[in-house]
């Protein structure tokens, strides 16, 4: 029974000894702080001063009310980090504040950002509130970190701004094994302020802390360390990059499968009123391409003409094989005879957006729209050119 006894004391000492690590504080012996300053070394009168080696020398203008010791917080500095694309911090400063350069051309970028941070609060389930301020104290504030002197001078009128003011954040701290009690509690609440170059291609986000409350067993406080403080702003403002960064990345992929199922092609009718596929492209984006389509899909340029727009083609159905199908290789056929056949393409509007392709037959006859609808899924594709951009 005392050998139990003893195995479980020695477990609530490891215990009790892990709970109490400080991360702010070195691990060793901290005697040399209580040990006395040397005395300066006093040459008797008629004596030579010794030679001073000055390889080692330490000056004693420093900081003599700084923390010794134990008090001494030896943590790395916090950083931003400007993970997200076209962001950007200012040098040397110490302010929790980071610039987004416009990077969807469709979106407005003081209104994506600020969708991002409250998109934060609400993850965290925390409350929100927006604030007005003079415009001219937030300038003030945001660019003290102007990275040059015409960025202090931007034009006031036309800066747009945005402040949100959080909610509490919570965090408690519990010790204890068999019951358990509240430690200490930690509430903290931010504020975020974007300020939007007139040009409005250019937003700061700048983090700061407004209120600070801990509580434990020696009572409450109000003032919390500055280098924790710094922390707990950069900790926030980089949670908030890596947010902008996430959703840059699905904002991307979506206009990428917008454009992948964007229908391109579709029936209408040429300049002289005869049945073709209408495809939204340039005429001559869609000129220059077309030796990719015929490429992939059995046709064989005999000649062309460029000024009137016209592809002779010779069509053979190509074969494809087993191993074709294996490895992914093989392309859908056109349902159409082995025969010659031109492509002429024409624009359709003013602003030439949209070209007509008319394929004619070795009888010089437009197709059919009978034959047009029946191989539609396979020019829709390929006059998309999905799969090859």
């Amino acid at each position: 029974m005392n050998r139990q006894v003893f195995f479980l004391s020695l477990l609530t000492l490891s215990i009790t000894a892990c709970s109490s690590m400080n991360s702010k504080q070195a691990m060793g012996d901290f005697d040399y702080a209580e040990k006395p300053e040397a005395k300066p070394l006093v040459i008797p009168e008629g004596l030579d001063k010794p030679a001073e080696q000055k390889e080692f020398y330490v000056t004693n203008k420093v900081n003599h009310d700084g923390p010794v010791g134990k008090n001494m917080d030896i943590r790395a500095p916090s950083l931003v980090l400007p993970i997200a694309a076209s962001s950007r911090v200012v040098e040397e400063s110490s302010i929790s504040t980071i610039w987004f350069d416009k990077v969807l051309e469709d979106r407005e970028l003081l209104a994506f950002i600020e969708k991002v941070v409250l998109e934060k609060l609400d993850q965290d389930a925390i409350g929100y509130t927006k604030v007005e301020e003079d415009i001219e104290i937030t300038l003030s504030k945001v660019l003290e970190g102007a990275t040059s002197l015409k960025e202090t001078s931007i034009a006031r009128e036309g800066v747009k701004t945005s402040i949100i003011e959080s909610d509490w954040y919570h965090d408690e701290v519990e010790s204890g094994w068999l019951f358990t009690e509240i430690e200490s509690a930690t509430s903290l609440r931010f504020r975020y302020q974007l300020v939007a170059k007139p040009h409005g291609r250019s937003v700061s986000l700048t983090v700061s802390m407004v209120d600070y409350m801990r509580t434990d067993k020696r009572g409450g406080n109000k003032t919390m360390d500055p280098i924790d403080k710094q922390r707990a702003e950069k900790a926030m403002l980089n949670s908030i990059i890596s947010l902008v960064d996430y959703n840059y990345r699905v904002q991307q992929r979506e206009n990428r499968l917008m454009r992948s199922n964007q229908k391109l092609v579709s029936f209408g009718k040429n300049p002289e009123d005869e049945h073709a596929y209408v495809v939204e492209m340039e005429s001559d984006k869609l000129w220059e391409n077309m030796p990719v389509f015929f490429e992939k899909h059995g046709f064989t340029i005999s000649d062309l003409n460029e000024e009137k727009r016209i592809y002779f083609v010779d069509f053979v159905k190509p074969e494809s094989s087993v191993w074709d199908a294996i490895w992914g290789d093989d392309v859908p056929v056109i349902d159409v005879n082995d025969a010659h056949y031109q492509f002429v393409l024409a624009p359709l509007d003013e602003k030439g957006e949209q070209t007509s392709v008319t394929i004619y037959n070795a009888d010089g006859e437009p197709l059919t729209l009978e034959t047009l609808e029946r191989i539609f899924p396979v020019m829709e594709a390929g006059l998309s050119f999905r799969n090859v951009f």
